[in-house]
């Protein structure tokens, strides 16, 4: 082959190159949900339960208690929340706590959205947020009428 040649097959190659990075880059962005957002100036700033529940707005008190369980999960990474975690998101994302919290959490698990965690937590009873709840909650509370 001939240097002019050579020279074409480098281009194409670059550019391939090029253009193959883009296509991954714009994949992980629209395939990843953020845990962080970018700030002004360019520090992530973490997610808030408060925005998550606006990003994925609950339709019922159940709902948001669900969600605050999904939040906690993947978000705050806890392994399984009690009754008093869902509380302090509550808290956090200056919601109104529900009369009976305990009672959402029995609605919950009879829909197959939350169920008991193996082991307990603090000596309490703690939950975690079946493949079915986390759906529900991807979804935005879009397959049911909880």
């Amino acid at each position: 082959m001939n240097t002019s040649t050579d020279k074409k097959l480098d281009a194409i190659l670059d550019a391939i190159k090029s253009l193959d990075a883009r296509v991954t880059k714009i994949e992980r962005a629209a395939t990843s949900e953020p845990a962080n957002k970018q700030t002004s100036l360019g520090k992530a700033k973490n997610l808030s339960v408060r925005e998550f529940l606006m990003q994925h707005p609950p339709k019922s008190d159940v709902q948001r208690t669900l969600a605050v369980g999904y939040f906690l999960e993947k978000h705050k990474n806890a392994g399984s929340f009690t009754a008093a975690d869902l509380e302090a998101g509550y808290h956090e994302a200056k919601h109104k706590l529900p009369s009976n919290i305990s009672v959402n959490i029995k609605r919950c698990i009879e829909a197959g959205n939350m169920m008991e965690a193996k082991e307990k937590k603090n000596n309490k009873p703690a939950y975690v947020v079946t493949a079915t709840g986390e759906q529900l909650v991807e979804s935005g509370f879009k397959n049911t009428s909880n």
